[in-house]
């Protein structure tokens, strides 16, 4: 075969019409680019292409790894005879698709030595670098090179600097250049500042800049949507979600994510189930964060075989499509399933993180599998390197206090490197309860009055233990210290949803989440 014409290299067709859709794919064609001698002739042309190539790989689903991308991308452009602007902006761009931001920006300042001047395109790749780090400081440094340059008015690197600026929540800034400019704004302007108000809380200002925008886009209804989900305004979300589809706006990933999120926090099985069946309608395959956002959806309304079911047809599992399934399991009781489901991530190479080890820790509670969960716990940190948060410290005093092991608890505690909280004093204090010791009951009620005097538990299981030592005296003090401070009792309620003929009960069970399930 020959490799080229004068004009048509029949390879670099390969390359150009999408044909190359793997990594090892493009090293072939780049062998035989090499061993039929163009890339000698011309390895500027040659191998700029191939890096551009490799640029085009670097995005989900087929993403290959980082560690062989990088090194491969580092190679191609030190091969290529005193870089030009592009492929410097190429390299730049690979190191951000790959999550490195700081060699993306050493690199730009590298090419700012050598003198190589950059462009259009050079300052949004770069800006891109620094929204990942959230330093507004950077992004003052790059936003005076962009005006030395001359390409601060350009829109693209305009909406970039407001990315930048609104990603490390310097919103001044950002509306400051969103203002400077009112003519010359785009759709994605206006959600880039809708993100950045969105994620710094300012819901209101950013539902203001949706309501103002002339016209809006998919992102824009998805990026609000998300806005809602993440500021715990969940019914306000589905709400947003009904308007979205009544104005005929196809609904994104993010936006399903988002508001099956908000149907799992309530508890709306219904509304899951419907959001379910427009997927399966209008989705050809369900990608992972969908499949994710379902088998959380299904998990947490308590639908576990449904979980289960969707869990087992996706075919492309990450890190949280696991842990859906991993802490859907734990909290519903089925402790030993979730363990197995546990070691099936770990033998097929996914590593664990914080979410991970609260719901297997859960589910050694649930199972009583006191020996697995302080293994576990132990792993944690010397065999993962995942840092123990009070979570988790707080699932390990609820486990020990349900075996009555208060002492344990107490030598935990004290090797803690943060305080306790309402949790782990929780466990103690429910484990005294069990065991009958009072002394140790009266400093975990302690620290917890001081974290939540109005709580009506603490002196309803004091009143207990003081019952079953016997002393009646501090059971009447008990009783005297909740009316004296009118503390009101917890009571457990449940909420009844009427839709469409169709009952949902769902127990709310969190005043009790401490101290209940030791009674």
């Amino acid at each position: 075969m020959q490799l080229f014409d004068r004009h048509h290299p029949p390879l670099f067709h390969l390359l150009h019409r999408g044909q190359c859709t793997t990594l090892h794919q493009l090293k072939s064609i780049h062998a035989r680019i090499t061993v039929q001698g163009f890339a000698s002739l011309h390895p500027s042309l040659a191998l700029t292409k191939i890096l551009y190539a490799l640029t085009l790989l670097l995005s989900p689903p087929s993403l290959p790894p980082a560690d062989s991308c990088t090194a491969y991308a580092l190679a191609l452009f030190r091969s290529i005879p005193s870089p030009s602007t592009f492929p410097h902006n190429l390299l730049i761009r690979a190191h951000t698709l790959l999550s490195s931001p700081i060699p993306a920006l050493l690199l730009f300042a590298r090419m700012r030595r050598s003198s190589v001047a950059p462009d259009s395109h050079t300052f949004p790749f770069a800006l891109t670098a620094c929204a990942r780090l959230r330093s507004p400081d950077l992004g003052r440094s790059l936003h005076s090179q962009a005006l030395k340059f001359g390409f601060a008015a350009d829109l693209y690197v305009r909406n970039t600097l407001i990315s930048a600026y609104a990603s490390s929540l310097s919103l001044l800034e950002a509306q400051g250049l969103f203002d400077e400019c009112p003519l010359a704004r785009d759709v994605v302007t206006y959600n880039t500042l809708i993100d950045g108000y969105a994620k710094a809380g300012d819901i209101a200002f950013a539902r203001k800049l949706f309501d103002d925008m002339p016209r809006r886009d998919v992102v824009s209804w998805g990026t609000l949507l998300a806005g809602y989900s993440q500021m715990g305004r969940f019914q306000e979300a589905i709400s947003f979600f009904d308007q979205m589809l009544a104005t005929g706006t196809r609904p994104d990933d993010v936006a399903l994510v988002s508001v099956l999120s908000c149907c799992a926090q309530l508890g709306k099985l219904d509304r899951g189930e419907a959001i379910h069946e427009y997927i399966k309608k209008n989705r050809a395959k369900l990608g992972v964060h969908l499949s994710t956002g379902l088998v959380d959806m299904y998990a947490k309304c308590g639908c576990i075989s449904v979980a289960v079911e969707i869990f087992e047809s996706t075919p492309r599992k990450n890190l949280f499509t696991w842990n859906a399934i991993i802490v859907g399991l734990a909290v519903h009781g089925n402790g030993q399933l979730s363990l197995e489901y546990f070691n099936r991530m770990r033998a097929v190479g996914v590593e664990p993180d914080g979410v991970t080890f609260l719901g297997v820790l859960v589910a050694c509670s649930h199972a009583g599998l006191i020996e697995m969960a302080r293994c576990l716990f132990d792993e944690m940190e010397s065999l993962y390197g995942v840092e123990r948060e009070l979570k988790h410290y707080g699932c390990m005093a609820d486990l020990l206090g349900r075996a009555g092991l208060v002492e344990e608890t107490m030598e935990m505690i004290k090797g803690m490197p943060m305080k306790g909280d309402a949790y782990v004093w929780g466990g103690v204090l429910a484990g005294c309860r069990i065991q009958g010791d009072v002394e140790t009951a009266e400093i975990a009620a302690h620290h917890l009055l001081q974290l939540n005097p109005e709580d009506s538990g603490i002196y309803s299981i004091m009143s207990d233990v003081y019952a079953t030592a016997r002393r009646w005296e501090d059971v009447a003090r008990m009783r005297k210290l909740m009316g004296d401070k009118r503390v009101k009792k917890n009571v457990g309620c449940s909420s009844v949803e009427v839709d469409d003929g169709s009952l949902h009960g769902r127990l709310n069970y969190e005043p009790f989440r401490i101290y209940s399930s030791f009674g």
